[in-house]
């Protein structure tokens, strides 16, 4: 399903302007997400992205934003710390539950983890948190620049070489790292907690995920994220941590969407409104669940196939289906089958083909056309097989219903 973007800014905890990004689902959000970024990261971080993409797809709704001094945010990064980290993840709650709703996930990557552990006992609405690679003490981040830290002691501030960019740390920053405990927060955390980390991570290792594990109450989970580094580069890694955060999230959030349950089969296809936007539809056939909607240019959400789509996709369905079948039976040497369908509407008399179709060749007005591309793949195929396979994949069944006239018959369900 097609995702949905809002780039927005809100007020930060030193006054200034932070840079954020709501990625929304196609349809209603079940419910929001807050992610912070890692120490001197920022929203756009692959993993970030990844991880996003993903839980959308799962119909959540993720907020991720660029703390002061970083990233496309306001203000200056060496007048921040830990401290105005996790008031920014308030900040970041406060936004959601003003404009959307308040978030009932708090999700934190390495120092980002540390801050959701320590805001979320203040936000009432999260109900499950999820941290990937957080240190069990903040003072741990203190060891990427520990060779300047007599510097800092003496001078009060110091340029550091951080993954190569050059940052400002004050003694202000140092203190305020020295002076949180994350544990004593994770102690008292009265949310499902989710701790995620890589047995190799060679930035924090396992050892603190141990730790914040050991300190939190039940519901709690771990999950290695074996062979993993500190940021998630690999993509797989980041979209199998995504995976679990969103079946993780399932158990605890309330549903959110007001979307009503797809209702049971009770013919071989049941359509029924989801009751959320004017199109949006449950299409139900047998055991298999999908939904139906139209674009966002005329009020969908684009949650999922229009009604032409989805005739467009039996059409190419069936067509090659129909070829297969053939070339099975006539032991053709067919590698594979492709379909390209699209639909649109022309006017009867510029439409050179219904000469030859006795259904259409006295129409007038417009008429729906159907244009198909049919990619045949095998090299031992000769031309006298590809045209022979041309003739039959118009001979579909699908597309012999297209081509003539049906019968639809109608009535009113009785017990409604």
């Amino acid at each position: 399903m097609a995702a949905r973007i809002e780039r927005i800014t809100f007020v930060g905890s030193q006054g200034d302007d932070l840079a954020a990004r709501l990625d929304l689902p196609a349809g209603p959000p079940r419910a929001f997400a807050v992610f912070a970024h890692c120490f001197t990261c920022g929203k756009d971080i692959l993993a970030a992205s990844r991880i996003a993409t993903a839980l959308t797809d799962a119909g959540f709704g993720v907020l991720r934003f660029d703390f002061t001094g970083l990233g496309m945010s306001d203000g200056e990064f060496e007048n921040t710390n830990f401290t105005s980290n996790v008031d920014e993840v308030r900040a970041a709650a406060d936004w959601l539950r003003e404009t959307h709703r308040a978030p009932q996930i708090l999700i934190g990557h390495s120092l980002g983890g540390a801050a959701v552990l320590s805001v979320a006992a203040s936000i009432p609405e999260v109900r499950a948190v999820v941290t990937i690679g957080a240190p069990a003490n903040t003072e741990h981040v203190s060891d990427v620049f520990s060779e300047s830290l007599s510097e800092i002691e003496e001078e009060g501030v110091a340029e550091v070489q951080l993954a190569g960019r050059s940052f400002s740390i004050r003694q202000q920053f140092v203190d305020d790292l020295r002076n949180n405990s994350v544990l004593d927060q994770v102690a008292a955390l009265k949310k499902a907690l989710l701790v995620m980390h890589s047995p190799i991570d060679n930035i924090v290792g396992v050892e603190h995920a141990a730790e914040i594990f050991t300190a939190a109450r039940h519901p709690k989970s771990f999950v290695a994220l074996d062979g993993a580094d500190h940021l998630l580069f690999d993509p797989k890694d980041a979209v199998f941590a995504a995976s679990m955060i969103g079946a993780f999230a399932s158990r605890y959030v309330v549903d959110e969407s007001g979307v009503l349950a797809a209702p049971s089969s009770s013919a071989p296809v049941l359509v029924a409104e989801t009751t959320q936007g004017p199109f949006l539809n449950h299409v139900v056939v047998g055991r298999h669940r999908m939904l139906a909607d139209e674009p966002e240019s005329i009020g969908g959400f684009d949650a999922g196939p229009s009604p032409y789509e989805f005739l467009g996709a039996a059409l190419g369905a069936c067509t090659s289906m129909t070829l297969r079948m053939y070339a099975d039976r006539k032991k053709l040497p067919l590698d594979r089958v492709a379909v390209e369908v699209s639909h649109g509407r022309v006017h009867a008399d510029d439409c050179l083909e219904c000469a030859d179709n006795e259904q259409l060749a006295h129409r007038t007005g417009m008429i729906d056309q159907f244009k198909r591309v049919i990619r045949i793949d095998g090299d031992e195929l000769t031309e006298v097989d590809r045209k022979k396979l041309l003739v039959i994949a118009n001979k579909c069944p699908v597309h012999r219903t297209l081509e003539v006239a049906s019968s639809i018959l109608t009535s009113l369900d009785e017990t409604s």
